[in-house]
């Protein structure tokens, strides 16, 4: 596989049930590639263990006075110098298009999951975590699948070496036979101990990266509360941590090559102790003695694959784990469904949108207002409406390493049906075309505000009716003045990223005027205006129904000037639909929508609540002044 290849087309469905198998299955994956770079390790590794072979014979010649076996074997060492220079290089470039390809195809399905999850993502895994997978993860998944065939390689000349001894030094050969083994296998029972310690380390620095990007993601918040010295001590406290886990870890790893070092040291030293007493018995020749010096020194190259390949599966297997833990989240509680043979096909336009979970029904071509009590379940019914589980409670990967995931006895939740047919059983493009959901912090790209609204849409909203309807005049008259080069049209002015140069309610309403721009034809949209002032919220209601007339659409608020706009108004309590009507009719007729609406205290409850006449002057008196 050549770096040219890249990416792949399709980098497959991935076996996510642990790390280990992850890494089988990366592997699995680029069979091809791996043959490539363990034929040119063997050609390079055959070269280096058949050099002292060569030094030997000619040692041996020097020392008979045979200047054609001189001759041999000079030109055996120009052949095997040769071998060793191609063989490095093109091992180099197959190893590195392994590691490349690999990290490559594992961001490729890290892409893949997050446009598949979208925001419920970070509703299951910290965007710390998705952050340190996507990037330091990849390294250390890609390092372990090229390190494989150099290892291969390696195993493949100690195994020459030895066996080449036996027949070219029998005596010396078998010393060496034995010896080696040995020394590979020394640092076995010190790798369980330095995989932990690897682990706590690769832990806590996934937490101090959750911590530095959960941090910088509320920078803006954090100095307007004056929070940024105390989330500061908590980083140092999680650095400081990290430290002392890498120091503990380099010195178990310090231990390993330690004994790397030694032992074949002593291997060399009695390797030539006892040739030097064969050479004076007269029992081996002098050449014999140089190859098997030559040998075992030259086995200190091969060897240190072996601490490489320990160092490179106990760092990429907690990376796998973590990366096979967000591969295997799946879009829905239905992915455990038996898989269909024909894909379902869309639903009839002008179809109602229920979930039979809550009860809630949004009548098609209607003006639909949800009010929560909680607004964490308002969000998760924001989700669910948009194809994705409430609850999202899932275990994905095992977390133990042993191969297999327990299985969680969990009742697959029912799909929300949109024109009678499930969401979460249609195709992922095809569902988000029907229904599009805002979440109640959305982000903005940087980039102009043309490319912002350029997004797929049905075409039947411009831009400017979108902005008109979100009220955002004022936005682009700000964007016009900060415009650096001078622009005269605000869509080619510049947005910074996320949107950072505008106040949250500017950027809610833009990001509202993008929604309208697509025009699906269900929109849910989670407390759209909670960021700006009552007037403009009231204009921004009257916009929206206008916009969305004949249209299905949904708000999840709690706001009297946005549901007083409403067609029909559901009160969800305790997660279910508990009553429906119109924002007058639920206000005087149900005690808990009331509550909500107008936050009534319990005692104001008890007392009768506020005087309902008084709450319908006022808000006649703020739709009069808007």
């Amino acid at each position: 596989m050549q770096i040219s290849d890249l990416p792949y087309p399709d980098p497959g469905v991935p076996d996510a049930r642990s790390g280990p198998r992850f890494l089988l299955w990366l592997g699995r994956g680029q069979l091809g590639g791996q043959l490539k770079s363990l034929c040119w390790g063997m050609l390079h590794f055959s070269g280096v263990a058949g050099l002292p072979y060569a030094v030997g014979l000619g040692v041996g010649a020097v020392v008979d006075h045979e200047p054609n076996r001189l001759l041999l074997a000079g030109a055996l060492l120009l052949v095997i110098g040769v071998a060793i220079s191609v063989g490095d290089a093109m091992l180099h470039r197959t190893a590195v298009t392994n590691w490349i390809t690999a990290a490559a195809r594992v961001q490729q399905l890290l892409a893949r999951k997050t446009a598949e999850l979208g925001s419920a993502l970070t509703r299951r895994v910290a965007a710390g975590e998705v952050v340190a997978v996507s990037t330091g993860d990849v390294e250390k998944i890609g390092w372990f699948v090229e390190a494989v065939s150099r290892f291969l390689a390696a195993v493949f000349s100690v195994v020459l070496v030895c066996v080449g001894l036996l027949f070219f030094a029998p005596e010396l050969g078998v010393v060496v036979a034995v010896g080696v083994p040995l020394i590979a296998l020394a640092s076995l029972p010190l790798l369980p101990r330095a995989t932990q310690r690897a682990d706590v380390q690769r832990e806590k620095a996934g937490k101090a990266t959750e911590l530095a990007s959960d941090t910088v993601a509320g920078l803006r918040v954090l100095r307007g509360i004056g929070g940024e010295e105390l989330f500061l001590g908590r980083y140092r406290e999680a650095s400081q941590e990290v430290r002392k886990a890498a120091v503990r870890s380099a010195r178990m790893w310090a231990l390993i090559a330690a004994i790397q070092v030694v032992l074949p040291g002593a291997l060399m030293i009695t390797v030539v102790w006892y040739g030097a007493t064969l050479v004076s018995n007269g029992r081996i020749e002098v050449g014999e003695l140089v190859a098997a010096f030559s040998a075992v020194a030259t086995l200190l190259y091969p060897l240190r694959h072996f601490e490489e390949i320990a160092m490179a599966y106990s760092f990429s297997r907690p990376s796998a784990k973590r990366a096979a833990r967000v591969l295997s989240l799946t879009r829905t509680d239905a992915a455990e469904r038996p898989a269909r043979t024909e894909p379902v096909k869309a639903p009839a336009a002008g179809g109602d949108l229920y979930d039979p979970q809550t009860g809630l029904l949004a009548p098609a071509g209607r003006f639909t207002a949800v009010v929560c009590g909680d607004p964490d379940l308002a969000g998760r019914l924001a989700e669910r409406l948009g194809g994705h589980p409430m609850d999202g409670n899932q275990e994905p990967a095992d977390e133990d390493g042993d191969g297999e995931r327990e299985d969680a006895a969990v009742d697959a939740t029912p799909s929300v049906l949109l024109g009678g047919v499930a969401l979460d059983e249609l195709e992922l493009d095809t569902a988000r075309t029907l229904v599009l959901v805002q979440d109640k912090d959305p982000v903005l790209l940087s980039g102009t505000l043309r490319e912002l609204f350029d997004v797929p849409s049905s075409g039947a909203t411009p831009a400017g009716a979108a902005l008109d309807a979100a009220q955002c005049a004022d936005v682009l008259d700000a964007l016009l003045q900060s415009a650096p080069d001078g622009a005269l049209d605000p869509m080619d002015a510049r947005i910074t990223e996320r949107g950072r140069s505008l106040s949250g309610g500017q950027r809610q309403r833009l990001a509202l005027a993008r929604s309208l721009v697509t025009d699906p034809e269900v929109l849910v949209l989670d407390e759209p205006t909670s960021a700006v002032d009552s007037h403009t919220e009231a204009r921004i209601a009257d916009g929206i129904a206008a916009l969305r007339a004949g249209r299905t659409t949904v708000v999840l608020a709690s706001s009297p000037l946005l549901l007083d706009r409403a067609d029909r108004v559901v009160l969800i309590d305790g997660g279910t639909a508990v009553a429906a009507g119109t924002h007058r009719e639920l206000l005087h007729g149900e005690p808990r929508y009331r509550a909500v609406v107008t936050r009534e205290t319990e005692e104001e409850q008890r007392l009768g609540g506020l005087e309902l006449t008084e709450l319908e002057e006022a808000l006649t008196e703020i739709e009069e002044s808007a």
